[in-house]
């Protein structure tokens, strides 16, 4: 029984998913981070500006 599961993982179908499946975690990985730190803090700066306990207008 594992000689066939090895004969079926060993095809290149298999081992393509597998490398797809690592590099598509990856990327999430990546996109999550840049989106969190980056882009989400470049966003809210003018909120955070307008809603400080120091805003003259407030």
């Amino acid at each position: 029984m594992f000689e066939e599961f090895k004969k079926f993982a060993m095809r290149g179908n298999v081992i393509d998913l597998a490398v797809g499946v690592v590099i598509g975690a990856a990327f999430s990985g990546i996109v999550t981070s840049l989106v969190a730190d980056v882009i989400m803090t470049r966003s809210a700066l003018p909120w955070a500006a307008s809603t400080s306990p120091t805003s003259s207008w407030c």
